[in-house]
C-alpha cells in the first residue's frame, strides 16, 4: 500500500474521493436496510461526523510529533505540554486582544520558538540516546504541567472563535422525510467541519514540504545519513532545529484549535500525546499520510465506541494499536 501511494500519489486521492463521494451517497438515502443495522440515521451520520473531525483535531496534534518523534527520531514526551501550554498562550493573548486568529498566531509562534531551544538546549546534546531523550522529557513534561496549574489553575477555560465560525451548517444528508414530503437535513457545527478542512489542508502542505523542498529533501537526507549531509555543505544542526520548531508550532497551533472545539483543563497535555503516539505508531514513523490515516482510525474508533458501547470504548484505540503491530509492526504506512 505504502509503495502504491508513493508511486501513485494522484490516483490514491482520485480513490479516496471516489470512497467518499460513495460512502455520502449511501448515506444521503439511507437504506432501509441500514436503520436495523446501526440504529438511528442521525445518531450513526453524527457519530460518524463526530468521528471524522476528531480524527482531524488529532492529526493537527500528532502532525508535529511525526516531524519530531516519526522523521527525525527525537523521542519527545513534553509534546503533550506544548499543546496545553499553546492554548494557554492563545487564550491569554485572544482575550486581551479579542482577536481569535492573533492568539493563534502567537500561540504558534511562541510554542515554535520553545521548540526550538528544546532541540538546541536539550536534544542535540543527547542525540541518539533514546532513553535519556526520554526521560529528560517526561521530566520536563511533569516540571511544566506543575508550572501551568500554578499559573492557570485547574480551571476549564474555553475559546470563543469568531462569529462566522459559530452556528450549524445544513449537511446535505437527508435526516427524516416529514409527513407533507418535506426533507430535514442533518445541521452539524461549523467549527467543527473547518477543523477538519485545516487538518487537510496541514496534512497536503506537510506532504508537500516534505516530498517537494528543497529543506524537506534535507531533512529525510539527513535522518538517513547525517553525515554525509553535513559533509555536502548544509549546516544539519539548523536544519533540524527548523523542523522541530515547526512540529512544536504546530502543537501550539493545534492547542488553540482543539481548545476551541472542546476545552482547555489540567490533563488534556496527557490525553493528547498519548493520542499522539498512538496515532504515529498505528500510522508508521515518519509518514504525513500515515498519521492521517491513523488519526482518522483512532477519531472513528473513540466516537463510535462512546456512541454504541461505551462500557469497552476505550478499549477500541488500543485493540487497533495491537492489531496493527501484530500485522505490520511498522505501522500502516511505515517502511521496514
Amino acid at each position: 500500500m505504502r509503495r502504491f501511494i508513493e508511486r501513485h500519489t494522484f490516483w490514491a486521492i482520485v480513490a479516496l474521493i471516489a470512497i467518499a463521494v460513495f460512502v455520502w451517497l449511501i448515506f444521503a438515502v439511507w437504506p432501509e436496510w441500514l436503520i436495523g443495522a446501526v440504529g438511528r440515521k442521525k445518531t450513526f451520520v453524527n457519530t460518524l461526523l463526530n468521528g471524522v473531525t476528531l480524527g482531524g483535531l488529532y492529526f493537527l496534534v500528532a502532525s508535529g510529533f511525526t516531524l519530531v518523534f516519526g522523521l527525525m527520531r527525537n523521542v519527545n514526551l513534553a509534546h503533550g505540554s506544548m499543546y496545553l501550554l499553546g492554548a494557554y498562550i492563545g487564550y491569554e493573548v485572544a482575550e486581551a486582544s479579542g482577536s481569535w486568529f492573533l492568539g493563534l498566531l502567537v500561540a504558534f509562534l511562541a510554542i515554535a520558538l520553545s521548540g526550538a531551544l528544546l532541540q538546541v538546549l536539550v536534544f542535540r546534546r543527547m542525540e541518539g540516546d533514546d532513553l535519556r531523550q526520554t526521560l529528560v522529557t517526561i521530566g520536563i513534561s511533569i516540571i511544566a504541567a506543575d508550572l501551568m496549574l500554578a499559573i492557570w489553575t485547574g480551571t476549564t477555560y474555553q475559546f470563543s472563535p469568531p462569529e462566522w465560525l459559530f452556528g450549524a451548517a445544513e449537511l446535505p444528508i437527508i435526516s427524516t422525510i416529514k409527513s407533507s414530503g418535506a426533507m430535514v437535513y442533518i445541521k452539524y457545527p461549523v467549527y467543527r467541519l473547518a477543523v477538519l478542512g485545516t487538518a487537510v489542508a496541514l496534512g497536503v502542505a506537510l506532504w508537500l514540504f516534505l516530498n517537494r523542498t528543497r529543506i524537506g529533501m534535507m531533512v529525510r537526507a539527513g535522518v538517513n545519513d547525517r553525515e554525509m549531509l553535513s559533509a555536502s555543505g548544509v549546516n544539519v544542526q539548523l536544519v533540524f532545529a527548523l523542523v522541530f520548531a515547526i512540529g512544536a508550532g504546530l502543537a501550539g497551533f493545534a492547542g488553540v484549535v482543539g481548545g476551541t472545539a472542546l476545552s482547555i483543563a489540567p490533563g488534556e497535555d496527557i490525553r493528547y500525546l498519548l493520542a499522539s503516539l498512538i496515532v504515529v505508531i498505528v500510522g508508521g514513523l515518519g509518514s504525513v499520510t500515515g498519521a492521517a490515516i491513523g488519526a482518522l482510525l483512532i477519531g472513528l474508533a473513540e466516537q463510535f465506541g462512546l456512541a454504541y458501547f461505551p462500557t469497552y470504548g476505550v478499549v477500541l484505540t488500543f485493540l487497533i494499536m495491537v492489531i496493527v503491530l501484530a500485522v505490520r509492526p511498522q505501522g500502516l504506512m511505515g517502511g521496514r
